[in-house]
């Protein structure tokens, strides 16, 4: 009853926004930091909100993917994730003492370790527990556990360096139980994947009240707001509780020295009356609805990156107001960026609700903005996967694409863009040679075009090709197809989709079809054949102006039939008769021809412009479904270039460089061109060789 009425006073006012709990925590935890272990004990209440008996209950057991290198991950990974490499013999697991229902029931004999993705005996990231009486539909039942937790050095998320710990995925959590339909289940059953390489999370929502004790020397923060904050003297302890509704997950971490810097977002300031009107207009809503709230910004600093502060806060002002009015106000109350300390940078770059890791880069000279990048990108996760609880084992798209979607439209409307950290002599090359400042969808495509399409964006983590083609999938080339779905829609469609996509699935768990559904009803157009191609399927896109001819129309020359005879003109007569039309200032006429062709195994409706030397322009429409089409006309000018997919909507077109092409290729320009890079990468060369 404590963790119900506790949630409640602090849900009131956001209780109509928020979601029903299906899976609710009551978490007593101690952190030993000489040991770097945590001794919990918890209470589930779990729902059966589905029509169907459920027989027995499965949990992750994340941490035991750092148990040992025979566990899936391990296998998968090779101790090695985003750069970074588990060290030594830092490992890390989590240990169920006992479990009990709350009619005394013991529970502890039946827990058995399963590996339902890949069979593996020395996997237990899943644990199935039989019951003795199945959970009815409308059913709830409580869970009690003891565990034991140890932390491994940070590493994948998680983990301790030195002092500093960061508790993720740190108790043992319910898997969702999907029925037929839900997410286009094809049968009801737990959904309750084993730790992947590259996959992350799936969990229902819940309300979580979390006591977390630690030395009194430790400043915490955590997921959620934190009620209140108990010492205990003799002990040299302190006691901090948490309280936190409709969340999927709760993380934490604990450090001695951390700088803690609280500041507000305060909507009324940060957005004007002019911004909400337009939010309004544009999704058919009431300017009151397209308010934000205010949210306190929690930071939790290094010390020695004090001066860094500013800039974690106003990229989370920034996010703040942006994924607000674009998609809905943030409906919690705090946010709280964790700056990992050096050494530990596998902590940084990582989501929770309500909490994030970011990590310090120093300015460089120019205008490189990676540590805001991180920071809204992380906070981005708020939206998509928190508030929109997608299933990232199975569709990492809709969590990760539709960040870097998002993020890359604030980075690029507050920040103008990024220059990469080239620097010699302390200046920063890129901005020296005044090179155009970089954009998601540049960094995005760069990626894009550097590896081949393998996968479908809707596959499974842990059935990719490989690691990169997970990562580039679930990131650049997802945020590509969105980028495409705008351009192709229009971007006052696109805005309309998204929001209204979010607004329907928020605190909810969506599949790709549910997104396919808002895109085709709000567009009001079909839009199959794009999802089927590139996101159910891994089509390459890529079309080419293959060729392009001019033939000037002279005077017909041969033998023709005259008057029943036949009657023969010759190339000289016709050459004649040319030379006088001139004289007489007609204008000679032309055949010409562009032929188009579809080079990968993609088909889009394509749009070709065509440009004369007489300075029209005409457009042709194509399906694109055939190899190649013909476009041929007979005018007084010759057609000078010719251009496929002349605004580059299609983002996910592996190659822009084919897609124009001139009548008249200059040769000796392109040699020049070629010359001069050669001569330049020869001297960068030279230069790296002579400081070796």
């Amino acid at each position: 009853m404590r963790l119900w009425l506790t949630v409640l006073a602090f849900s009131l006012p956001l209780c109509a926004q928020l979601a029903p709990p299906v899976a609710s925590y009551d978490i007593r935890a101690s952190l030993d930091p000489r040991s770097h272990t945590i001794a919990g004990e918890q209470t589930l209440a779990w729902v059966n909100s589905s029509p169907d008996t459920v027989p027995a209950l499965q949990f992750h057991l994340y941490m035991n993917a750092f148990r040992n290198s025979r566990s899936t991950f391990f296998r998968e990974s090779g101790g090695q994730l985003r750069g970074d490499r588990a060290s030594g013999d830092g490992w890390g697991w989590i240990q169920v003492d006992s479990m009990r229902l709350d009619d005394g029931t013991d529970l502890t004999p039946r827990i058995r370790c399963i590996s339902p993705d890949d069979g593996n005996p020395d996997d237990c990231t899943v644990i199935e527990v039989p019951l003795p009486a199945p959970v009815k539909p409308g059913a709830a039942l409580r869970v009690l556990m003891r565990f034991t937790t140890k932390l491994p050095k940070v590493f994948a998320r998680t983990g301790y360096h030195g002092d500093f710990h960061l508790a993720g995925q740190w108790f043992p959590k319910i898997g969702v139980w999907e029925t037929k339909g839900f997410r286009y289940a094809e049968k009801s059953g737990w959904n309750c994947h084993q730790f992947h390489a590259n996959s992350e999370f799936y969990a229902n929502y819940g309300d979580y009240r979390v006591e977390l004790t630690v030395p009194s020397r430790f400043a915490v923060g955590a997921t959620g707001e934190m009620v209140r904050r108990t010492d205990d003297a003799r002990r040299g302890t302190s006691t901090y509780l948490f309280v936190q509704p409709s969340v999927t997950d709760f993380a934490w971490t604990a450090q001695p020295g951390f700088l803690r810097v609280e500041r507000m977002f305060e909507a009324q300031k940060q957005t004007t009356a002019e911004e909400l009107a337009a939010v309004a207009r544009l999704h058919g809503i009431r300017a009151g609805d397209a308010r934000l709230s205010d949210v306190k910004m929690i930071a939790l600093i290094q010390p020695e990156h004090a001066e860094q502060t500013d800039r974690h806060f106003h990229a989370l002002t920034a996010a703040l107001k942006h994924f607000g009015l674009w998609y809905g106000r943030y409906p919690h109350r705090t946010i709280t960026v964790v700056d990992p300390p050096y050494g530990a940078g596998g902590a940084g770059g990582m989501e929770y609700p309500t909490f994030i890791t970011a990590g310090t880069s120093y300015r460089l000279p120019g205008d490189v903005f990676t540590l805001e990048m991180v920071t809204v990108h992380e906070f981005g996760h708020q939206f998509w996967m928190q508030l929109v609880a997608s299933n990232e084992f199975e569709e990492s798209w809709l969590d990760e694409g539709f960040n870097t979607y998002s993020t890359g439209k604030i980075m690029d409307k507050v920040y103008g863009g990024t220059s990469l950290p080239l620097t010699v002599f302390g200046r920063n090359v890129w901005s020296w040679l005044r090179l155009p400042k970089l954009t998601q969808a540049s960094m995005d495509r760069a990626a894009h075009v550097g590896y081949p399409v393998r996968d479908p964006l809707a596959t499974r983590a842990w059935e990719f090709y490989d690691g990169s083609s997970y990562s580039i999938s679930s990131y650049s080339r997802a945020s590509l197809a969105l980028r495409t779905l705008e351009r192709l829609l229009g971007e006052d469609a696109m805005a309309r989709i998204m929001r209204t996509y979010h607004q329907r699935w928020r605190f909810r768990h969506p599949h790709s079809r549910d997104f396919q559904q808002v895109v085709n009803e709000i567009s009001g157009r079909n839009m199959d054949w794009f999802f089927s191609q590139f996101v159910f399927g891994s089509r390459k896109l890529d079309y080419a102006v293959s060729e392009i001819r001019n033939r000037r129309i002279g005077t017909p020359v041969g033998v023709f039939d005259s008057g029943g005879r036949k009657e023969t003109l010759t190339a000289e007569e016709g050459r004649r008769r040319d030379r006088e039309r001139e004289k007489r200032g007609e204008k000679p006429q032309y055949e010409s021809w562009v032929k188009i062709e579809r080079l990968g195994d993609a088909a889009a409706p394509q749009e070709i412009e065509i440009r004369f030397r007489d300075g029209r322009v005409e457009r042709r429409e194509w399906n694109g479904e055939g190899r190649w089409i013909k476009f041929a006309f007979s005018r007084a000018a010759e057609i000078e270039s010719a251009t496929v997919d002349p605004q580059r909507k299609y983002a996910l077109d592996v190659n822009f460089a084919n897609n124009s092409r001139k009548a008249d290729y200059n040769a000796a320009l392109g040699a020049q061109w070629m010359l001069r890079v050669l001569f330049w990468a020869q001297n960068a060369m030279l230069w790296m060789t002579a400081l070796v």
